[in-house]
């Protein structure tokens, strides 16, 4: 009935559908993009700063003995000439200064044909086998990077970070939470050394709880990202040992009415043990809130990181962060190419708003009054 109720909210479809297409794109982003490298990290400086709907022909020079990776050219004009390749290079105003002239020998582009083929073949191989027409759809940045593969390729970054962080939160969460909230009016005994010692378990977890909340989320980040190092993994370390609190305050909250129920009175005089009452029997019951804060969670974290990797102490070099992007180019809005800037700060608004329409959708469907219709 859950399921039913949120194929029928059109906003909650939405965000889902946003949701499962920034998934596609950070699962088989590197074979749907334009640029295939990691990263997206293709430099062609001849093209660099190019408006969205530029296209140019990139020569591929093949790896050699001195030159260990292929050499990728950006061509205005090439020619076959007396059996050498002569390339004009582009430099985004050819028409007023003529590029930089290029001369490549048979052996040097072309080394599995004949020595004495004509300059018509040599050009047709070339034009095959090396010649490729690259369109940029939303343009180049200031290294010559394609911007919309980069701006698929941060997907992976964003999505990452948001479900370690939340698996994060959840693991220390949910267990204190529930623990919390179980023996909210007793205090398990135990002994040491003959003698027999009360823990207030509630009062411990809702002391630490509260210390934690009182901290400012974003104060906290910085602070253990400083303390762990720059880098992806402490990010998302980071921002998981942030969000917990609300996690285990939720939790608690819903274990202490659920508690009181009868069928968990039942599991108590069948003798079974606190852990299997919480783990078995209390938390299945409270799982819906649990998982509508996770998708708040989720949008949260992707805010954090972007933040954090605008303030450069998030995701590093060669990795692609939305939040680096703008960090990046966000003198570029009083330019001609205000996208290079505002693009990634539309991509976080849009996947955050999909969480955000999912979880309200959720907390909706599994409302027990608005699924029974009272």
């Amino acid at each position: 009935m859950a399921w039913i109720h949120l194929r029928g909210d059109p906003k909650a479809v939405l965000g889902s559908s946003v949701i499962a297409l920034a998934l596609l794109v950070a699962l088989f982003g590197r074979w749907i993009r334009p640029d295939h490298t990691a990263w997206a990290d293709d430099q062609m400086l001849g093209i660099k700063d190019q408006p969205p709907g530029f296209a140019c022909e990139i020569l591929t020079v093949p790896a050699t003995t001195v030159a260990g990776t292929a050499e990728r050219i950006p061509v205005h004009h090439w020619a076959v000439e007396l059996g050498d390749l002569v390339v004009e290079t582009f430099n985004g105003h050819n028409d007023l200064v003529p590029g930089e002239q290029r001369v490549f020998g048979l052996q040097d582009v072309a080394s599995g044909m004949l020595l004495d083929a004509t300059d018509t073949a040599f050009a047709t191989f070339v034009r095959k086998h090396f010649i490729e027409r690259r369109h940029f759809v939303l343009g180049t940045d200031s290294f010559g990077r394609d911007v919309l593969s980069r701006l698929m390729a941060g997907t992976s970054i964003s999505l990452g970070v948001g479900l370690i962080a939340v698996l994060i939160a959840l693991l220390i969460g949910i267990p204190l939470g529930a623990t919390a909230g179980y023996f909210r009016a007793e205090a398990p005994t135990f002994r040491v050394f003959g003698r027999t010692f009360r823990w207030p378990v509630d009062d411990v977890i809702m002391w630490l709880v509260n210390v934690v909340w009182s901290v400012p989320t974003l104060l906290m980040v910085i602070a253990i990202t400083l303390a762990l190092g720059k880098g992806f993994v402490q990010v998302f370390f980071a921002v998981g040992l942030t969000m917990w609190v609300e996690v285990a305050r939720v939790v608690r909250g819903e274990v202490v009415r659920v508690r009181e129920m009868e069928f968990v009175e039942a599991a108590k005089a069948l003798g079974y043990s606190p852990g299997r009452i919480i783990f078995h029997h209390i938390l299945p019951n409270v799982m819906g809130p649990v998982i509508v804060i996770s998708a708040a969670n989720f949008a949260t974290a992707i805010l954090m990181e972007a933040g954090l990797s605008f303030l450069g102490i998030g995701a590093q070099l060669p990795m692609v962060s939305w939040g680096g992007m703008i960090r990046s180019y966000y003198p570029y809005i009083t330019t001609s190419l205000p996208h290079l800037a505002l693009l990634p700060g539309l991509c976080i608004m849009v996947l955050t708003l999909a969480f955000m329409l999912v979880g309200n959708g959720l907390r909706d469907a599994l409302d027990t009054r608005s699924i029974t219709g009272r």
